[in-house]
């Protein structure tokens, strides 16, 4: 049964916790009507408690639905008066913010009229100020006046009676005080105030001597504000430096405990930078004159001791010593820059190297070039001895170079030859040695020459480099290798110059390293760098000259040894066969024998030298060898049988040729295989031959030349045919 007052009762007692549930849920509609139709009785399904009445659940709605109207119409009501109160409310605040606004307003001028008055009166103030200063001022100084006399008359009477001079904890006023009075005492004259001078000098110098002594006692306590305080009031005394050298000395009192004694200078100065500031108005004057003090008595000394012990007797040592103590100097420099020690700080600290080294420095290329000398003469007699060899003197002058040019023209052995047994006299120990004693040599001149002296410094170390490592060494092992090459036609020579070339030239390859490496960056902003490339290209050229020289030498002497084997291996019966049926179609024992030496001297060459020189030295060989196998050739006459061996020795020279890898080397031995095939060709087809490919461009004597070395070349049909 609906009772209809059970929803307006749960509406008046429930309404604010619906309320409260709306606000927090969102209002569905069907859910809403859901809840209604189960909480009607008869509003369910017709299975329920109740049958289902769509009369009682119609009377539901529409009793809800004026409900729902009524609390409208309610809510609306209060919505309007809301707004009107809240456009009340606004307007009230808006006229509170006018008048806000006009009161500060008002405020404001109030602030800029009393800020006018309070400039106004600091005006005055001020004004007011100056002139009571410059009312005060006069009187001070009167009053000080006073003062001042008043001690100067006790200075007159012989006693001192004011508690300023007797009371020992006031001595930075009495040190004011005598400062003045002595200032004041040196204007007065001698005769009449000789004595009070006297007496405020001796006071002067007593508080003076007192105030470094308490400087000094504060110093050892570790009392910096004192050490200030003190120092502040010496300022103006005449002993103010003396306080400083006090400090000075004092700082350094344990500081060289370490075996470093530039570390140990280092770590002071570094430590005394972060003091001075406190104690001293002027840090940078004093850690400049700290600086100075420890180059000029501590570091001085310290390589002094270092270097005059050496320097008479051990030039080598004397040279390391000097190198290592000027370069951990200049080190302790660059450290030292860091530090605030005035406006032009490089110049000071430049002077101060500049004052140690000075006496060493300005001989040092003349000991750097003597010991060179003669470090590079010892090394290179030391080797020569351990070869048990005395040097031969290479002679100089017009007649030399005579004989030179007259060499180089008619490849004369002028002069008589030497046997060297095999030993080139050239070691890369010993150059290793030369350069590296010239490389310490450049560093040691980079760091120690004046940069205005420094290129010619090291021109004088290049030439020394060049006397005994060009001339002394790769020189005379050239010139003792010219001597050494034995004759063309001698036998069995041991032919080693080219190892000279390959020694030679990987020597040359270091010194080029050096010269590019150590030399150039020293003098490559100066003239001398254009002469020492000069100077090196002389070398060059000359070393080039002498090396031609022997290579074209040695060329011969395989040329001669090549004749000896053919001329003792070739027998006129290997191209003419008694049995011309019983000869086997293989090359000769001379061929074998040539072949074998030629390619011993191919290998040997290329191991010898390197690039271009290589391929250049193998076709003057191949030419000179294939010039060897033609007019070797032409020496003998052919039967059938032995064109064929000859044929077959020429093919193998051209593979022995292949092995130079010289196109025209290889293209010469094909000419030379194709006229050999004029040995052996029919009579009928010699023309046919002739005007082939490879022989059509050859001169007809050539041609006709190995024609004539047919056994039967004089039989009419041949000479006919060819003709």
């Amino acid at each position: 049964m609906y009772k209809g007052s059970s929803f307006v009762k749960e509406k008046k007692t429930g309404v604010k916790k619906k309320e409260r549930k709306t606000l927090l849920e969102p209002f569905v509609a069907d859910e809403y009507i859901e809840r209604l139709v189960w909480r009607t009785p008869g509003g369910g399904s017709r299975g329920g408690p109740e049958a289902f009445d769509p009369k009682r659940l119609l009377e539901e709605f529409v009793n809800h639905i004026q409900e729902l109207q009524i609390m409208d119409e309610r809510i609306q009501r209060k919505v309007e008066k809301l707004e009107q109160q809240c456009q009340k409310e606004a307007k009230e605040f808006a006229k509170k913010v006018q008048e806000l606004q006009k009161s500060n307003q008002v405020a404001f001028q109030h602030f800029q009229e009393l800020d006018e008055h309070i400039s106004y009166v600091a005006t005055k103030v001020c004004h007011l100020g100056d002139q009571l200063e410059g009312v005060n001022t006069p009187r001070q100084r009167a009053v000080e006046a006073q003062k001042l006399m008043k001690y100067f008359n006790e200075f007159l009477d012989g006693e001192l009676k004011s508690d300023v001079f007797t009371n020992s904890e006031k001595i930075k006023e009495a040190a004011d005080i005598i400062q003045k009075l002595h200032l004041i005492a040196q204007e007065l004259p001698f005769d009449r105030f000789s004595e009070v001078k006297s007496k405020i000098a001796s006071k002067y110098h007593d508080l003076e001597c007192q105030l470094i002594q308490e400087f000094t006692s504060a110093q050892r306590r570790g009392e910096i504000s004192r050490m200030r305080e003190v120092a502040a009031v010496l300022l103006h005394f005449k002993g103010y430096s003396h306080c400083v050298d006090v400090y000075i000395k004092q700082c350094q009192e344990g500081a060289y405990l370490r075996s470093d004694i530039f570390e140990d200078a280092a770590i002071l100065c570094q430590r005394v930078n972060k003091q001075v500031g406190d104690i001293f108005s002027n840090p940078e004057t004093v850690l400049a004159k700290l600086i100075q003090n420890v180059f000029e008595i501590k570091l001085q000394s310290f390589v002094k001791d270092q270097l005059e012990e050496c320097r008479k007797f051990d030039a080598e040592q004397y040279l390391k010593n000097l190198y290592d103590l000027y370069t951990r100097t200049t080190n302790l420099s660059s450290k030292l820059m860091e530090f605030n020690l005035g406006t032009d700080k490089q110049t000071f600290l430049s002077k101060l190297i500049k004052s140690i080294f000075i006496s060493y420095l300005e001989n040092y290329i003349e000991v750097e070039t003597g010991y060179l000398k003669s470090r590079s003469a010892m090394i290179l007699q030391r080797y020569y001895d351990s070869k048990n060899h005395q040097k031969r003197s290479i002679g100089t002058g017009g007649i030399q170079d005579l004989k030179e040019r007259i060499r180089q023209r008619t490849n004369l052995p002028l002069g008589p030859s030497i046997d060297t047994h095999g030993e080139t006299f050239l070691s890369q120990e010993v150059v290793v040695n030369l350069l590296q004693e010239t490389k310490q040599a450049f560093e040691r001149c980079h760091r120690l020459s004046d940069p205005s002296d420094l290129p010619r410094n090291a021109f004088r170390i290049f030439t020394i480099l060049v006397e005994f490592l060009c001339i002394e060494h790769i020189d005379y092992a050239l010139e003792t290798g010219l001597a050494g090459i034995p004759s063309s036609d001698s036998r069995n020579a041991n032919l080693y110059f080219l190892d000279v070339v390959q020694q030679a030239n990987t020597i040359f390859h270091l010194f080029d390293k050096q010269f590019n490496d150590h030399l150039v960056p020293l003098i490559s902003s100066s003239p001398k760098l254009s002469e020492c490339l000069q100077k090196k290209k002389e070398i060059i050229e000359q070393m080039e000259m002498k090396l031609d020289t022997g290579i074209d030498r040695t060329l011969n002497c395989m040329m001669g040894q090549m004749k000896h084997i053919l001329a003792a291996e070739q027998k006129k019966t290997d191209f003419k066969p008694e049995d011309e049926n019983n000869v086997l179609i293989q090359y000769t024992n001379a061929c074998v024998k040539v072949c074998a030496y030629v390619r011993k001297q191919v290998e040997k060459i290329k191991n010898s030298m390197d690039g271009k020189n290589v391929d250049t030295v193998l076709m003057e060989l191949g030419v000179r060898f294939h010039r060897l196998i033609y007019e070797h050739l032409q020496q003998y006459s052919y039967s059938c049988m032995g064109g064929m061996l000859a044929i077959c020795d020429v093919a193998e020279y051209r593979k022995c040729a292949k092995d130079f890898k010289i196109p025209l080397v290889l293209q010469l031995f094909d000419t030379l295989h194709a006229l050999c095939n004029l040995l052996v060709v029919a009579p009928d087809n010699l023309k046919q031959v002739c005007s082939g490919e490879q022989l059509a461009n050859l001169d007809k004597n050539i041609l006709h030349s190995f024609v004539q070395l047919r056994a039967d070349y004089r039989s009419a049909r041949l000479a006919r045919h060819f003709s």
